[in-house]
């Protein structure tokens, strides 16, 4: 095999572009626990404010109420104790299993509503942000703290 100039260039450069890769690589790494954390109490703190916000009647458009006792008023002292523990980390695998748990329900039975047509999309039924959180939260629940 000959070696010529272009070939000993490509090779320093796929070098110099792995070494890049493995310093961004390595101090991502250094930095996991410390970000796995940060998203941990902000998913939490969101999740506790939609419960809070429900509850409390806190920013809520006009027009609309929560009945005491009813299965959306259950849901939000759920989202409020559920997130309040999973941003603190106490109980935290029984906290994220009962959140995603509820967000699965949640997205199921408010947004997607069975439909096959399309309102089986996220993007359609504005389901997202119950499908993240249900992900998420089932994500903590596997890992803990």
């Amino acid at each position: 095999m000959t070696t010529t100039p272009a070939s000993i260039a490509t090779s320093a450069s796929a070098a110099a572009s792995t070494a890049s890769t493995r310093s961004l690589g390595d101090l991502l790494a250094r930095h996991q626990q410390h970000v796995y954390v940060a998203l941990r109490v902000l998913t939490g703190l969101l999740f506790s404010f939609h419960g809070a916000q429900k509850l409390f009647d806190w920013f809520m458009p006009p027009g609309i109420e929560i009945p005491v006792g009813s299965q959306v008023w259950i849901g939000s002292i759920i989202e409020l104790a559920t997130g309040l523990l999973i941003a603190s980390g106490r109980l935290l695998r029984p906290a994220a299993f009962l959140a995603s748990g509820t967000m699965a329900v949640a997205y199921i039975q408010f947004h997607w509503k069975l439909a096959f047509d399309a309102q089986f999309l996220p993007a359609v039924n504005g389901g997202e942000p119950a499908l993240v959180f249900a992900v998420l939260f089932l994500f903590f629940a596997c890992r803990g703290k």
